[in-house]
């Protein structure tokens, strides 16, 4: 802001105008170069006790060299009446200017615009909240996390809908989404959980970061797999989503230790897939309820 308003100032003379003023004080009034800065920001602050305290050492001084009293009293009046609206005229030349970019940015950059608006409020709930109904209100999509679509921020898609940020889930850190958006960046998108176990970093991508992405719907794109299934376990205490990390976690070790053989191929150790186990979906209600926990918000939709 301080930035843009010097710029601004400089741009419509006002510093200019008090650096004449300081000329002018030093000229007229024999002024010493101190007294021409307090003046100068006398005008700018609109000190007007200071302003009234000068004036009889400007006006005595400047009479003293022959100018006529009535034109010192004119000057200083002008004077005064600059430092009365100047600063007032930065400011709001500031902010109209402001203003106008935010305008422009949303009426014809909508999705681009709410995206960076959400980004810079997403660890403020209700500001996310506020900004969603904003986003309903003028037609926008906002779409739920999603491994292949979704960045640390909030960002857009090719579809021109708003796509959660990863970084505003609970318990996904930003080198979680780091290692999800770097491979997907290299090697293209993810076609199945598994994929995405076998080749993202697993040291940045917890086992609580795989479970919040689940449960926020960052899998939902990936096959026909839904969420309760990714919780459920069949009597061995291990989750399906557990299953699938320590897959991943067993192709990248093999991977990493395979052996080259005398024809220079890479042996690699066939590892089957953890069975998708078959089970109930959750009610809305219970998944609105789990995704709110994670997001603090319901994203599919709402509960009423």
């Amino acid at each position: 802001m301080e930035a843009c308003e010097e710029y601004l100032s400089e741009t419509y003379g006002i510093t200019v105008y008090q650096e004449q003023v300081m000329l002018l004080s030093q000229k007229l009034a024999d002024f010493t170069k101190g007294e021409a800065d307090v003046l100068r920001k006398a005008m700018g602050k609109k000190q007007k006790y200071v302003l009234d305290k000068m004036k009889p050492k400007f006006i005595q001084q400047a009479s003293a060299k022959g100018h006529p009293e009535e034109k010192l009293e004119k000057i200083w009046k002008d004077w005064e009446a600059f430092a009365a609206y100047a600063f007032n005229k930065s400011h709001s030349t500031c902010y109209a200017w402001i203003a106008y970019q935010t305008a422009y940015c949303k009426a014809h950059y909508p999705a681009e615009y709410m995206a960076a608006v959400l980004s810079n409020n997403m660890n403020d709930i209700k500001q996310v909240t506020f900004f969603m109904e904003e986003c309903k209100r003028m037609g926008l999509d906002v779409l739920g996390p999603d491994v292949n679509e979704s960045y640390y921020k909030f960002a857009v898609n090719k579809d021109g809908a708003v796509r959660f940020g990863m970084g505003a889930i609970k318990g996904v850190g930003k080198g979680a989404v780091d290692a999800i958006v770097e491979e997907r960046k290299e090697n293209g998108p993810y076609n199945s959980v598994f994929d995405m176990a076998k080749r993202i970093d697993l040291r940045a991508a917890n086992k609580k970061a795989f479970e919040n992405l689940a449960l926020a719907g960052g899998f939902d794109s990936l096959g026909s797999s839904h969420r309760a299934q990714y919780f459920h376990n069949d009597g061995d205490g291990i989750t399906f989503l557990e299953k699938v990390i320590k897959y991943g976690s067993k192709f990248q070790e093999n991977q990493n230790s395979a052996q080259v053989s005398l024809f220079g191929d890479a042996s690699e150790v066939s590892i089957p897939e953890p069975i998708v186990p078959p089970c109930e979906e959750w009610g809305t209600m219970e998944k609105l309820r789990r995704e709110k926990d994670v997001v603090g918000i319901y994203i599919s939709r709402s509960p009423s």
